[in-house]
């Protein structure tokens, strides 16, 4: 522990290696790691404290908190730390790109919790002045509501993180605080005060907020960054004060990409030219990824602020483009990233040529108040009552990341997931579209494993909802799906009704519209 008395305002007493760093976290601590998936996550910390307990140095019981997935679906970002012995319990927004803590918690040797990455990173700045915790609508009738398993992965994690409050006559979600010890952020540079700026980073995160969560529990914050600055930083170019920083690791190359995607690539902190346009995608091929995100581009408006989300739904922004689009929509990123054109794969939660780069929790804050006009998220379980999972089925546990908070709070949601997965095959032909090859996994059940949307919710709350599949589009009415179309070629009872284990409400529905199975943009 660094006492007031021996922190300093210059840099030359902060410089650290990543070993010397990582030293300072003792047993038991809490530790909140910054980070989006491949970006703005301190790799060079993480590593290192991977190497200082596998040499048998601790620490051990740690707990650890972080709001958006880091990691690359293999070995770095926060699978460096899972290991047993070293974490005793994990609080989570995403854990699909840390496979090895997901381990941990289906094995039951953790202490697991996932709840929405919006809540994570606001609790954060609640921790830090003193509140009692976040209290929320967001995860209200979903799988991190106490009444529907507060947010535990697994038997051996208490249910003491989250309540349900009564105030002012309205139930909400009260997610308790608890001290952060350990901060570990990254940033582009460190002035000579120790001031950190992110001028070079493609997103901004919650570092400030996780810095002065650490300070406000007596803890310390250890920063990684690129580069050291000879001159102070311009003011308003600060991002994390140097009064917060207890060390700073200048961390190699390797350790330090941009995203785990890309070493590096300017266009996602600068902004936009007179020459600049909406090309730079790759083209998407004509499959059913396709077909959807050209159905689901339909529902664009003219002006409308979006969020664009992982996986399938991310060809949305390639069909913009195709169609010109882009230039009449504003489409972000619950990072911070506003405008430009998302990246995807490792390199999500960035954004070539944004508008703005602002503070994760500012981020959230517009979405949970419900700034989104449209969304676009995957789907990876849907039932009869319009019901979607995207947290955990099977063995898997990718966790609800920022899902609840968008698909609880846009006015205009639209679900995109084929309607099989697993060797689907199309084609097309004289009379429409042709199933080749099902797929062998069903995406519409008699029952969600878990709930990470509620439809009932949304529909008394008067959002609009639609879940588009390469072969029909139903939308959420009072009693669940409402089937409205069905692409052309497609027999309704055999390949659609029949692969159902329910009966939808069947609304004469009409043919989907032939833009949604062109191979190409005129």
């Amino acid at each position: 522990m660094i006492l007031p008395a021996q922190r300093t305002r210059t840099l030359s007493t902060k410089l650290a290696t990543a070993a010397e760093a990582v030293a300072l976290i003792a047993d038991g601590a809490t530790v909140a790691a910054g980070g989006f998936v491949g970006a703005g996550h301190a790799e060079a910390l993480s590593a290192a404290l991977e190497r200082r307990f596998l040499a048998g140095d601790g620490p051990c019981d740690l707990t650890l908190i972080y709001a958006a997935g880091q990691g690359d679906g293999a070995a770095r970002g926060l699978n460096h730390l899972a290991h047993r012995g070293m974490l005793r319990r994990v609080i989570g927004g995403h854990w699909g790109l840390a496979p090895r803590l997901g381990q941990l918690a289906l094995d039951g040797h953790i202490e697991a919790y996932n709840f929405p990455q919006g809540v994570i990173c606001q609790l954060y700045r609640d921790i830090a002045a003193g509140r009692p915790g976040c209290i929320t609508h967001i995860g209200l009738e979903t799988c991190v509501d106490p009444e529907h398993g507060g947010g535990r992965l697994n038997e051996r994690t208490p249910p003491a993180l989250v309540e349900r409050v009564v105030l002012g006559g309205e139930t909400w979600l009260w997610y308790r605080a608890l001290p952060i010890h350990v901060g570990l952020i990254r940033a582009s540079a460190a002035d000579p005060a120790g001031n950190l700026l992110m001028d070079d980073e493609s997103m901004v995160g919650e570092v400030l907020a996780i810095a002065q969560a650490a300070r406000a529990g007596g803890g310390v914050v250890l920063a990684q960054v690129r580069r050291l600055l000879e001159e102070p930083a311009p003011p308003h170019h600060v991002r994390v004060p140097g009064i917060l920083i207890d060390r700073v690791v200048v961390a190699e190359a390797h350790e330090h990409p941009l995203t785990f995607a890309e070493q590096d690539n300017p266009s996602y902190f600068t902004a936009p030219s007179a020459d600049d346009g909406p090309d730079g995608l790759p083209a998407l091929p004509w499959d059913e990824r396709r077909i959807i995100a050209q159905r689901a581009c339909d529902e664009l408006r003219p002006g409308a602020i979006a969020n664009i989300g992982i996986g399938i739904p991310e060809g949305i922004a390639a069909v913009a483009a195709e169609r010109g689009l882009l230039a009449a929509l504003t489409l972000t990123v619950e990072s911070g990233v506003i405008g430009g054109v998302p990246a995807g794969g490792l390199s999500f939660g960035a954004a070539r040529h944004p508008q703005a780069i602002i503070e994760q929790p500012a981020q959230f804050d517009f979405y949970d108040g419900g700034g989104l006009d449209f969304a676009a998220l995957g789907a990876a379980q849907i039932d009869a009552a319009g019901n979607v999972n995207v947290s955990r089925f099977g063995t898997r546990v990718p966790g609800v990341g920022g899902f609840v908070n968008i698909s609880q709070t846009a006015r205009r949601l639209v679900f995109c997931t084929s309607f099989t997965s697993g060797g689907l095959e199309l084609a097309d032909g004289a009379e429409g579209l042709r199933v080749v090859r099902e797929g062998a996994h069903r995406k519409f059940v008699a029952r969600v494993e878990q709930i990470s949307f509620n439809a009932q919710r949304a529909f008394r709350r008067g959002q609009e909802v639609l879940y588009v599949t390469e072969r029909a589009v139903f939308r959420l009415g009072p009693g669940g799906l409402e089937l409205i179309e069905v692409a052309p070629g497609i027999d309704l009872r055999r390949q659609v009704l029949d692969l159902l284990p329910f009966a939808p409400l069947v609304v004469e529905p009409r043919a989907m519209p032939s833009t949604a199975f062109a191979r190409s943009h005129p």
